[in-house]
């Protein structure tokens, strides 16, 4: 299991410089985390607000807990500054310098018990930036912290590029699953709003749709706060989430689509959430806050 800081957030301690009150160029800039610290926050910035870590919005989403971000924050400069490689490169040098869009995605890695299974998070974002900091990091670091080796991929905006990153993630983990110390077996894929059709297209459509070796489904998804309304019958297992008030994903959709699935025969698990709004991320302080134990034992059940 990959050690995590018990510190308080807001408490510098030792190895974890941040608190809440840290400027977010500070820790873009860092330079323990030599050229990719700026990946941790999105690329553009007309899509964030705010100039320190506990002051930070993100266009479209709620419930932003800011000292999860300082937590993930901290924890990534630990693993950072102790040698590990936090950030993987999907993408070759060549590739990057061929199209330099390419340059701004990776694998964030959160390691969890050497080879127990992987699991990778797609942030949502509109497919116009990413919002890994609320919608993907604190997936990882709460997956990892189960055991789980759990990744989060920063990909290019727009849906095909996003999913073609997606499927080149899923490719380097196959082809690197030795390295990395995981199991490739019964992945998970979970991601929201854009993450999440991102996870659900690749995970029922496959890799090969996206120019990459024809890989193994994963045996299920997790999808938060999307509309995405069509379906297969070889799509995989599917736990999905919405709160009632969210503008953007309808839960009632939601709901027809899950239900759809479950009487074709492919496992469902729906749940919605009284007054929450879009982008509510782990949930923390809401009605939804423990969801992901769910979604976990969910997938547990499919192995």
């Amino acid at each position: 299991m990959a050690e995590n800081s018990d510190t308080e957030a807001g408490t510098p301690s030792g190895g974890f410089p941040y608190t809440v009150d840290t400027p977010i160029d500070n820790v873009r800039s860092d330079a323990t985390f030599g050229s990719w610290g700026r990946l941790l926050f999105p690329v553009d910035k007309g899509f964030m607000s705010g100039n320190t870590l506990g002051a930070l919005n993100l266009t479209w989403y709620s419930c932003i807990d800011p000292n999860k971000t300082v937590e993930i924050c901290n924890y990534l400069h630990d693993q950072a500054a102790s040698g590990a490689q936090v950030l993987y490169d999907i993408y070759s040098d060549d590739e990057k310098a061929a199209n330099s869009d390419k340059g701004d995605t990776g694998l964030f890695f959160f390691q969890g018990e050497k080879d127990a299974p992987f699991a990778i998070w797609s942030a949502g974002g509109g497919f116009a930036y990413v919002a890994a900091m609320h919608d993907s990091f604190p997936h990882a670091l709460e997956l990892s912290k189960r055991g789980y080796n759990a990744s989060a991929v920063v990909y290019r905006p727009g849906a095909q590029t996003a999913c073609e990153d997606l499927s080149r993630a899923i490719s380097f983990v196959f082809d690197h699953a030795e390295e990395l110390g995981v199991s490739i077996d019964g992945y998970l894929l979970g991601g929201g709003s854009a993450g999440a059709r991102m996870s659900a297209w690749v995970g029922g459509y496959g890799t090969a749709a996206f120019g990459e070796p024809g890989h193994p489904q994963p045996i299920a998804v997790v999808t938060q706060y999307t509309g995405l309304s069509e379906w297969q019958e070889s799509d995989p297992a599917t736990f999905a989430n919405v709160g009632t008030s969210d503008p953007i994903a309808n839960w009632r959709v939601m709901q027809e689509r899950t239900d759809e699935m479950s009487s074709a025969g492919i496992p469902t698990e729906f749940h919605v959430y009284q007054g929450l709004r879009h982008g509510f991320g782990l949930g923390t302080g809401t009605e939804a806050e423990g969801w992901i134990n769910q979604a976990v034992a969910f997938w547990e059940a499919q192995r």
